[in-house]
Parts: structure tokens; sequence; C-alpha cells
């Protein structure tokens, strides 16, 4: 390859990552630190404790602390990995929502999607090569002869209803609706500057709190999945990795094709959140700049996209 063949293949492969291929590089790696760090703390709790010799006693309740504040931290650190680049969708749900907003290009939500659950699927993929000692030994110690028989081995990777819905479809779904609209709400609000946005590089931890509130205020009914990626990749590996009708339709004793609630319910949360700030708050905020005269900052953690006159001077240079 001669010296201007290698140019221009580096200078192709600069504008492809300083674009839209950087921003799903991004996103890849986000998801799948959030599900490395979440589904990780999932796999502590109810595998890595119990058979690693450290669990004294039962943690009962207390296993639920850990998973609710272990995905708020997965959030955090997934946010602080990609939102640089990409703003940290890390959630087609959010990608959705932007779209709708207006604020996010329509033509890059297939591909966003995609990172997304491409990474998911990578990250769980590292958590159960790195725990699947601790999961054969929890599903020996429960007496599981197969790892399709073992739901609670299962939910370190996606999520399930409670028995109390009795299998039906609405409760779930109206659950993830609501998870995610709180969700999309507070994000709408931590990245409004207009508001009052977290100073100093905070954000990534206000939206881990918010995460961790949710799973402590709705988490029990659906496993609060409220991110397509985080249920979807992660069910695929489970399933690929001998989990079959548990994962994939998502069939267990009192829930059955399961699979789609996590992903439609979070879609039309997440659009529904981000309405619904913008009706309540967002326009009451707009209209308070155009009386002051005030131009609107863009978004947050975005990269700009290219204006007309930075086209024509990259064509000049």
């Amino acid at each position: 390859m001669s010296v201007k063949d290698s140019r221009h293949q580096t200078s192709s492969l600069a504008r492809l990552r300083s674009n839209t291929g950087g921003e799903l590089l991004a996103e890849f790696l986000g998801t799948a630190v959030l599900i490395l760090l979440g589904c990780g703390s999932v796999a502590v709790a109810l595998a890595g404790l119990p058979g690693s010799g450290r669990q004294m006693d039962a943690f009962g309740p207390g296993n639920w602390l850990i998973i609710a504040f272990g995905w708020g931290l997965a959030v955090t650190f997934g946010v602080y990995v990609a939102g640089g680049i990409s703003g940290a969708h890390i959630n087609p749900a959010v990608t959705l929502a932007f779209a709708v907003r207006r604020q996010f290009p329509w033509a890059k939500v297939p591909a966003y999607w995609v990172a997304q659950i491409l990474g998911a699927f990578v990250g769980a993929a590292i958590v159960y090569w790195v725990y699947s000692d601790a999961i054969n030994a929890f599903n020996a110690a429960e007496g599981f002869a197969d790892k399709a028989e073992s739901v609670p081995s299962f939910s370190i990777f996606a999520t399930f209803p409670a028995e109390y819905f009795g299998g039906g479809v609405w409760g779930p779904l109206v659950d993830q609706i609501v998870g995610t609209a709180i969700l999309v709400l507070a994000i709408a609000a931590l990245i409004d500057s207009r508001n009052q946005a977290p100073q100093s590089n905070f954000g990534p931890w206000v939206t881990g709190f918010v995460v961790v509130a949710i799973g402590l205020s709705f988490g029990t009914n659906a496993g609060y999945a409220i991110n397509p990626a985080r249920d979807f990749g992660p069910r695929l590996l489970a399933f690929f990795a001998g989990w079959g009708e548990a994962a994939f339709p998502g069939n267990g004793e009192w829930f059955s094709n399961y699979w789609w609630i996590p992903i439609v319910g979070p879609l039309i949360g997440g659009v529904v959140g981000i309405l619904v700030y913008d009706l309540f708050i967002g326009q009451v905020l707009k209209a308070r700049q155009e009386l002051s005269g005030e131009v609107e900052a863009p978004p947050p953690g975005r990269v700009p996209e290219p204006t007309d006159e930075t086209e024509t001077r990259k064509s000049a240079e």
C-alpha cells in the first residue's frame, strides 16, 4: 500500500469516526458497560455472594438494594463513557424519544438501535463468561438440572413479570410504559440547560439515581427493564447460552411469550415521557425564553450536526 493510499484510508476512517461511525462505537461501548455493571450486580446478588463464601447470612430484601444501586451506577458510568460522543442514549427508547422531539435525526435511529443491542449482547456475554461457574453452582444448589428450568438464574440477564400478574399482559406493559416515561421525562429535565440541569458534568450521576429511584419504586413488578436493548440483547445471549424458552419467547410457569413487552413498553413510555415533559415544562421554558429574547442553547452531549458552512469549509480544505 502506498503512502498516499494509507493516508487516504486513515483520513476516511477519521471522518467515519468523527461522525456517525464514532457515535455508533460510543453507543456500543456505553451500552456494553451498562450491561456489564448492571447484569454483573444481579449476578453478585443472586449467585456470586451466596456461592462465594463471602455471605455469612442471607441478605434477603437487601439483595434488591445491590441490584438497584448496581443498575444505577451502571447507567452513570455508561453515560460517562459515551456521553461526549453520542449523547449516551444507550437505550433505544431514549433514541426514539429524541427523534420524536426532532432533536435527533430519524435516519440514525436504526443504526443507534443496532449498536445498542449489539453492545448489550456483548456485555451480557462477558458477564456470562465471568460468572458461569457461579451460575452453575447456584443451579446445582437450587436443584435445577438444566439452565432452561432455572428462571432465577435467567433473571441475571433479562426480565420477567411478577407472579401476581397471573400471566396477564397489561400489568407488565403498563409498568414498562410508566417506568420508562419517568426515566425519559427525568432525562429531558436533566439535559435541559433552560431548567435546573446539573452543573460540572454531574448529570450522569443524577441520571443514575433516577434509575435507582425507579428500581426502588417500580422494580418488582417486571424487573424494570425500561430499555429495550438492556433486555433484548442479554435475552438473546441467554437463549444461545442454554436458557431456551425462558429467554425466548419468554416462557415460564406464570408467563408466556413475554419477550416483546420489555421492548414495546419502553418505546411507548419513552415517547410519552418526552411529550409530557415538553407539554408541561419545555413549552413553558420556551415561551419565557422567547419573551426574554434569549437564544435556545443546543442540547448538551451531542455531536453537532454539520452545517452548510462547515461542509463548505471542509471542501475548501
